[in-house]
């Protein structure tokens, strides 16, 4: 037994709730369960008790062992003065608060269901990666649709606390966090780091300031990486190098470190030269970017902006100085529809949340219904277990719940395994 599933029976009320007693002889009845806290202090808050004759308002806190009150130091916290009951698995000690005075314990060993119990160490014992794999199938499809919508709620949020915490960074500057986030994309996970470092190397009134000529702006990323090669003979480089040395000293810029950009086991088509000719070009082709992704109404406007090819030099070069088959670099549907589910869209919410926008907020729902679900090897286990994804609303729905769920086995606080734990034994 333990703490988690406890909590879990008190918070969905599957505990037997007729004639209750304490160990000492109180009757107790249990006229509201209360709320489940999710920070520190007692586990659930404003619940009402009626112990004898006295109803009660106050906190109640759940422990596998009643002695767990001690080795957990509630005795000296004045957070849990106002426990009013105290329910256990083993009452193998009396509990007092601070001024000695004992609180009413209720015992629910054998108040609940012990099928539940079965269940729920069959989730935990299960090797495969979705604890509830085998069981997907003949779970109600309306209860997995319900929990997307939670999901992506969930997961939207999160990245919009990661978004206003850049923006608070930098003094509620939408336009330098936007900048911040979409050059992390476009690291698209190995150069992630190395793409954020120099977004916040260049100021962004310098690049706006430039954005009506796209070799001073591939001048100023590449010579910012620290990427441009000295000591070739390549026309376009020299003029590149002698392009960004003008530049640094006019601005007075300072590079990133050039040991922090990763080429190793990249496919060409991933190095971080052709990442930042693209985006190179998606700053020159779009004007006020951040604006336009705010006032776009239909995912097309927004895949528009996307469709963006490397400047002519890099249709036969991967890397600089070193010439390659023609090839025009465009972003792929698959890195355009990554930039689309990671930047665009989330900006769209965290500043409709931000300033209290609930249309704009849908508008950023339906933006995620409408482009294609990614794929990848998390998704591909989910097909295999049953469970498909039409859009990029299900397939970051799906992420968010291998990732946040079922990776770190929270069944009991997942609405899936909470309908799996329920089932009656077969």
């Amino acid at each position: 037994m333990n703490e988690s599933f406890l909590q879990y029976l008190w918070r969905y009320k599957l505990i037997k709730t007729n004639d209750l007693q304490s160990p000492t002889g109180d009757t107790i009845n249990i006229i509201s369960f209360g709320f489940y806290n999710n920070d520190a202090g007692p586990d659930f808050t404003n619940c009402k008790i009626k112990i004898n004759d006295t109803l009660w308002a106050g906190n109640v806190e759940i422990h596998t062992k009643a002695s767990d009150w001690y080795r957990h130091g509630h005795d000296k916290d004045q957070s849990y003065d106002n426990i009013i009951l105290h329910v256990v698995y083993e009452n193998d000690k009396m509990v007092t608060r601070r001024n000695n005075e004992p609180i009413t314990t209720l015992v629910v060993k054998e108040l609940f269901d012990k099928n539940l119990y079965d269940n729920y160490t069959r989730l935990m014992a299960a090797k495969q990666g979705v604890p509830c794999q085998t069981l997907l199938k003949t779970t109600d499809k309306s209860i997995i649709g319900i929990w997307k919508e939670k999901l992506i709620i969930e997961r939207l949020e999160r990245k919009t606390q990661a978004i206003i915490e850049t923006v608070n960074t930098f003094n509620n500057d939408w336009e330098k966090a936007f900048q911040i986030h979409l050059f992390k994309n476009f690291g698209f996970k190995v150069n992630a780091t190395a793409f954020e470092m120099l977004a916040k190397s260049i100021p962004v009134q310098i690049l706006a300031k430039h954005k009506d000529n796209a070799f001073q702006i591939e001048a100023l990323l590449f010579g910012q990486a620290g990427l441009i090669p000295g000591g070739f003979a390549d026309a376009y480089t020299k003029l590149l190098t002698k392009e960004y040395a003008f530049l640094k000293q006019k601005y007075s810029l300072k590079p990133i470190y050039p040991p922090l950009w990763r080429l190793a086991r990249m496919r060409p088509a991933g190095f971080p030269f052709v990442r930042m000719a693209q985006l190179a070009q998606l700053l020159h082709k779009s004007e006020f970017l951040f604006s336009k992704i705010l006032e776009s109404t239909h995912i097309k406007s927004l895949s528009e902006l996307l469709k963006i090819t490397a400047g002519n030099y890099w249709d036969t070069h991967y890397i600089f100085d070193k010439t390659s088959p023609f090839k025009p670099k465009r972003l792929g549907t698959s890195a355009a529809n990554n930039v689309l589910i990671n930047t665009f869209i989330p900006f769209i919410f965290a500043y409709a949340m931000q300033k209290n926008l609930p249309d704009k907020q849908q508008q950023a729902l339906n933006f995620l219904s409408a482009v294609s679900a990614e794929k990848n090897s998390i998704i591909t286990k989910w097909h295999n277990a049953g469970l498909t994804a039409g859009s990029a609303y299900d397939s970051q729905a799906l992420i968010e719940l291998k990732n946040n769920y079922c990776r770190l086995k929270k069944c009991l606080n997942c609405m899936i395994g909470h309908h799996i734990l329920c089932q009656p034994k077969a």
